[in-house]
């Protein structure tokens, strides 16, 4: 009788199965799960898998010094980096001011006129459409008491702009209902005696007149040339609540694409050089076309380079290779959008610029795994072997899922990677391991929200969503309501909240619940869906899904309460017929992996 563990090191958690051979009888008695130490693939990982093998052998009752054998996984994608490259931007030269979105706006409507001062306003004006300027050292009593008094001396004031957060308490006291933008923070740069648009929508509403190019034509006459000069200031202030709009004669707003470089893709029959800034689809392309692809990198001076670059640097020093000799084996890169200030913006102005995201996956030598193995074994004083390839050993462990058989495809949806593997009817395996999983989408709801906070996109990625809608009751967003018999926490009150694990937290993000959750699944979907089909394509014997029958769905990912649905229905579209793992018929989608190094033990080799 023999204890053997097999260790599945992955990108998130170092995962373990304990099981007694009889023979040529194997039995998993437990396993264990704890978060992986350093990255994947490094020496690092060895405190971490310590750590699994303690929780194995505690929640079998059994002693470490019975262990007979570790059996580790050739872990092949080690590096699964993420960057974010940004194609275009808008610009504003001289002092025209585009888009700006304060949370109060006063009053509601269009207004058109001369910008003037508030302080400057006559009756010398008397006739003329006027939109009033009020600074920070005017009272809003003062403002509103001025513009009662020169309107009712017939100065058209049409609508007004002001730095403070007065608008509505200006508007409150308005004989004459006007729309006011407010909370301009750099008020000294607005030009005046300027033609100016302003645009305020309801509540609940967003602009429609300002952020249409004809609508914006309209107002200020301009010909067909002007128009499509104008189209990036409608495009920055698409969602809006409020705008202004004016027109300079040397102010310019344009909309350019920033050089974002190229990348390189070395394929074992084909090559190709591709602009980043062209978007994810060439970039992709001409990614398939290269398959197999023996190396990646971008060019120099770039951000695309530099992300490229840092993969192969930070993964040769930790395995002391020459980063020369390291090479990126597959890429996913993503079209998204990212918050971004406007150039030359007034009013901290922010728009919504494309980007590409991108996934850099490395693969490791086994040479490296060995001299893991062989530092885990000088501290355990135990054999230790690199056992197989990932994605074999999870389609093993994947087995074990009731009611499952050969022929069977299994996706391993992780943290760094996606990986695939097939086994025919009479045994044959095959696989691949594709850049971009969990860290990518997380990344991608990290850039697209502008939280600049990992954890609490990872939560956004994680957990649903509810909108507290009063102290008794909340809307989930599936748009069921749930009632409370105590009283919530007042300050969740009119927020979105994440439901993790029995608690509310609320979100400090003034976003809707309905773009949140749009952009969670648009970036699972660009990720775990889009891989799924990439990687059953690479392992299908004939190249076509269709000719795949079962797929089951393992690894950490799979545990994820929309991404294997998503990904059934999308394969459900190739008569592919897929579900979430059990393996062993108690771990759920988790460890597949090192359930499969221990069952494919053989005798002879401790």
């Amino acid at each position: 009788m023999k204890l053997i563990v097999g260790i599945d090191i992955g990108n998130a958690t170092t995962e373990s199965t304990l099981a007694e051979v009889n023979g040529g009888d194997i039995n998993v008695l437990s396993s264990g799960i704890v978060k992986t130490t350093g990255i994947k693939g490094t020496k690092e990982n060895v405190k971490g898998v310590f750590a699994s093998l303690q929780k194995a052998f505690q929640s079998a009752g059994r002693d470490m010094s019975e262990l007979s054998m570790v059996r580790i996984n050739e872990a092949a994608p080690v590096i699964g980096d993420v960057a974010m490259e940004t194609i275009t931007e808008t610009i504003i030269t001289e002092s025209t001011m585009i888009g700006h979105n304060p949370t109060t706006p006063g009053g509601a409507g269009i207004g058109v006129g001369i910008s003037v001062l508030i302080e400057n306003i006559d009756e010398k004006l008397s006739g003329e459409d006027v939109i009033a300027l009020i600074s920070k050292d005017i009272d809003f009593q003062e403002a509103a008491r001025k513009i009662n008094e020169m309107t009712a001396k017939g100065v058209n004031i049409r609508g007004a702009v002001a730095q403070k957060d007065d608008a509505v308490l200006i508007n409150n006291r308005l004989n004459k209902k006007i729309p006011i933008v407010d909370e301009v923070l750099y008020f000294e740069k607005i030009p005046v005696n300027m033609l100016t648009a302003l645009e305020v929508a309801e509540k609940g509403k967003v602009i429609s007149m300002l952020s249409n190019p004809y609508g914006i034509a309209t107002l200020f006459k301009l010909n067909s040339e002007e128009t499509k000069m104008i189209v990036p200031i409608s495009r920055a202030l698409i969602g809006n609540r409020s705008a202004v709009v004016i027109k300079t004669p040397k102010g310019d707003v344009k909309s350019r694409i920033i050089p974002a470089g190229k990348i390189h893709i070395a394929g074992m029959s084909k090559n190709r050089e591709i602009e980043v800034d062209k978007g994810a689809e060439p970039i992709m392309e001409a990614l398939e076309a290269c398959f197999p692809v023996s190396d990646i990198w971008g060019e120099t001076g770039t951000n695309a380079g530099g992300m490229l670059e840092k993969v192969r640097i930070v993964m040769a020093q930790l395995t002391d290779q020459d980063p020369k000799n390291i090479k990126i084996q597959d890429l996913l890169a993503v079209n998204t959008f990212v918050p971004k200030k406007v150039k030359g913006g007034i009013a901290e102005e922010f728009s919504m610029e494309n980007a590409i995201g991108l996934a850099a996956m490395v693969k490791a030598d086994r040479l490296q795994m060995e001299r893991i193995a062989l530092d885990l074994q000088e501290k355990l004083g135990k054999k230790v072997m690199v056992g197989g390839v990932e994605a074999e050993m999870a389609i093993i462990g994947a087995l074990t899922t009731p009611g499952t058989n050969k022929p069977l495809a299994i996706i391993d949806m992780g943290a760094g990677s996606t990986d695939a593997s097939v086994i025919t009817r009479d045994g044959r395996i095959s696989s691949c391991h594709l850049a971009g999983a969990g860290n990518m989408v997380t990344m991608l709801i990290d850039k697209e929200l502008g939280l600049e906070n990992f954890d609490l996109a990872e939560d956004i990625k994680k957990y649903p969503l509810a909108k507290v809608e009063s102290l008794f009751h909340i809307r989930h967003e599936d748009g069921s309501v749930e009632f409370f018999e105590e009283t919530l926490d007042p300050r969740a009150f009119a927020r979105v909240i994440i439901l993790k694990e029995g608690k509310m937290i609320p979100l400090d993000i003034d976003e809707p619940i309905e773009k949140i959750k749009k952009v969670r699944r648009d970036a699972k979907e660009k990720v775990f869906v889009v891989n799924a089909v990439r990687a059953l394509k690479k392992v299908s014997p004939s190249g076509n899904i269709r000719d795949i029958d079962h797929v089951v769905l393992v690894g950490g990912s799979a545990l994820d309460f929309e991404v294997p649905q998503m990904v059934t229905d999308r394969l459900s579209y190739y008569g592919v017929v897929a579900g979430r793992g059990n393996i062993r018929g108690t771990e759920g989608p988790r460890n597949a992996v090192a359930t499969g190094l221990a069952l494919s033990y053989e005798e002879g080799q401790l």
